[in-house]
């Protein structure tokens, strides 16, 4: 018979064993059989392992619509790291192309298009990374149904990013009671906002829907008011000599862009702007273009309701990298043996054949129903609510420049806890910001519209202060 002490003894083993089972549970473990793991990518190297899934999340059932994702683990103790969805804008374009392959995911796209490299800058080493191509249309993303195309809208995309959401973590259960928090670039401006608002208003109905914990979001070079972004984008153009004096003020003169609808004189003044950024990285103004496409990258597309050129993003890259990555992203992801490791196009539709997967799909942008002029009041409503929230903005993009930026933070009329600032990385200013009760503005300097890929050193601490709430240094 055992002893008092070896009782208490062997039960305290007892106890530590459960509770060592219940926290590895909370690892995204899963078993090799499950049809969302990734064993391996070809190309991909051997070391360090990744832990990665994909595939599909329907969203509508009866339409037949799903959204395709891409998972990855944290690098190192993932069961304590926050949740993170990443969303590229367009509209039209590919976060798994973009922000998974080409920015901040650990595996990037080699030079060839044939196989990959590790990140070492990846963004998972921070937190669990998850990115969704939304929306549907784009990517691998399908619908049965296609007069769902026809509704693109705002309203449209973030309910069904909504319901992306509820149903992977229903999937994946472990991440329910996880901290979470979005992120996105461009056009995400508009769809991280109103998410995170469409989360914030649904989780207070909990006997309806799934509570889940959002903290906060982050929004790189985000398209988010159309008056305050056309007037930096024109000044942008001007201050940084894209366009002369003479241009600027003629433009000036016949362009209201507080107006809904452009007069003719605007259009036809704006289209020399954006003309002149034909020439360049529209971008990042600084960097070289990619020749091997620079004429189908170029096209404007402008009609007479919404200003459309600067949503059409160039397959153009720069500042010290291939600046043709895009091509090889396409390259790569419209391989069959990549695509079938990915459990991509398997059932697609009602179709079982393969589409040609692009970094960006023009057909969306054209179609998309941009009727939200202003997230504005979006904005207003969830620093109320108290949410985390930082904007930041690379100071070498000319599609969504930081004046235009810096004109609708200031535009919320919020008090300012602390004064613009430069931080420092690596002994060098990566930028400036400014702290508003509610919200933080951080610029990146020399980055551009790609902030991630531009200057990944930079990108990755700046997302190690907004996760961890470490400052960024104020000094060299």
């Amino acid at each position: 018979m055992m002893s008092r002490s070896t009782k208490i003894l062997f039960l305290l083993i007892l106890l530590v064993l459960y509770f060592t089972l219940i926290k590895a549970s909370e690892t995204f473990s899963v078993s090799e059989e499950d049809d969302s793991k990734i064993l391996s990518l070809p190309g991909q190297p051997s070391n360090p392992p990744i832990s990665q899934f994909s595939g599909y999340i329907t969203v509508n059932q009866n339409n037949g619509r799903a959204l395709f994702y891409w998972f990855f683990e944290a690098l190192s103790q993932p069961s304590e790291k926050p949740l993170v969805l990443w969303l590229n804008g367009g509209p039209g374009c590919s976060s798994v192309g973009y922000g998974a392959l080409i920015e901040l995911g650990p595996l990037k796209v080699d030079e060839n298009g044939d196989g990959l490299l590790f990140n070492n800058l990846s963004w998972n080493t921070e937190a669990n990374l998850l990115f969704v191509e939304s929306p549907v249309g784009v990517g691998f993303s399908y619908t049965n149904t296609s007069t769902d195309l026809t509704k693109l809208d705002d309203e449209f995309v973030a309910e069904d990013a909504y319901n992306f959401l509820v149903n992977w973590l229903e999937r994946y259960p472990q991440f329910k009671n996880r901290d979470f928090f979005l992120a996105g670039e461009s056009y995400a401006g508009h769809y991280v906002p109103q998410l995170a608002e469409r989360i914030f208003d649904r989780n207070k109905d909990q006997t309806k829907n799934l509570k889940i914990n959002l903290k906060g979001f982050l929004v790189g070079n985000p398209l988010t008011d159309d008056f305050y972004d056309s007037k930096g984008l024109l000044e942008y153009a001007w201050s940084h000599s894209v366009i002369s004096d003479d241009q600027f003020n003629k433009t000036k003169e016949v362009c209201d862009f507080k107006a809904l609808f452009w007069p003719t004189e605007c259009v036809t003044a704006m289209n020399v702007v954006y003309g002149k950024y034909k020439e360049i990285d529209f971008y990042n103004i600084y960097a070289p273009i990619c020749l091997s496409n620079s004429t189908s990258s170029s096209q404007a597309y402008f009609g007479n309701k919404v200003e459309n050129y600067g949503f059409k993003r160039p397959r153009i890259y720069s500042g010290g990298y291939d600046p043709c990555f895009s091509n090889h992203a396409e390259a790569y992801f419209n391989r069959e043996d990549v695509q079938a490791s990915l459990h991509a196009n398997a059932n697609r539709g009602n179709s079982n054949t393969s589409v040609k997967w692009s970094v960006c799909n023009d057909n969306i942008l054209n179609i998309y129903n941009m009727t939200v002029t202003s997230v504005l009041p979006v904005y207003k409503k969830l620093i109320q609510a108290g949410l985390k929230i930082w904007i930041y903005s690379g100071d070498a993009d000319g599609r969504v420049p930081v004046i235009g930026t810096r004109y609708w933070v200031e535009a919320l009329g919020l008090p300012i806890k602390t004064d613009w600032r430069s931080w420092y990385h690596q002994h060098q200013v990566g930028g400036r910001l400014v702290e508003y009760e509610g919200l933080t503005m951080v610029t990146v300097r020399g980055a551009g519209h790609l902030v991630p890929l531009n200057k990944p050193s930079e990108a990755l601490a700046l997302f190690h202060s907004f996760l961890t709430g470490q400052d960024l240094p104020p000094k060299r």
